[in-house]
């Protein structure tokens, strides 16, 4: 996850990054499944993975983005932006090392005698019914209203 990470901010090409990002999305669904957390685990996959990145590459698409040029790397940008990072790393880790509450196991969760998924889909469709629509309206807008403008016309 962590590689991929990087390798949104390295890639030059947006829609390699944008690639990159949707497997780090799906590394994070993973560690949120190996925690338990299966419904955020899935809700990661479905709206990260596969509408936000959905709409990040109609965007790319849609502004016909192209690769950056190759330009000259600054060296010593990059060393200082190296020792920086590695900086911090070494004070996190040193942080984490003086904290007492680092070296123990977390306690076991309880198990919920409730379903998580039945009273959050129970509370969204009774409590939050109009927002959930409205939501809905207003986003089939905003794609119509993309669709109508990248229109190109013909002449």
């Amino acid at each position: 996850m962590l590689i991929f990470g990087a390798a949104v901010i390295i890639n030059r090409n947006p829609v390699a990054s944008a690639l990159s990002l949707v497997v780090s999305f799906l590394g994070l669904a993973a560690l949120f499944t190996m925690l338990n957390a299966y419904f955020i685990g899935v809700i990661q996959v479905l709206v990260y993975a596969g509408a936000i990145m959905v709409l990040f590459l109609f965007i790319i698409m849609l502004l016909d983005l192209r690769a950056e040029e190759l330009r000259k790397i600054n060296w010593i940008a990059s060393a200082g932006g190296v020792a920086v990072a590695l900086a911090l790393f070494v004070q996190i880790f040193a942080v984490v090392e003086r904290l007492p509450a680092a070296k123990q196991a977390f306690p076991e969760l309880p198990r919920s005698t409730t379903d998580d998924v039945h009273r959050i889909g129970l509370s969204l469709f009774t409590n939050y019914t109009l927002p959930f629509q409205v939501i809905g309206i207003v986003i089939l807008i905003a794609t119509v209203g993309v669709i109508v403008l990248s229109r190109r016309e013909t002449r």
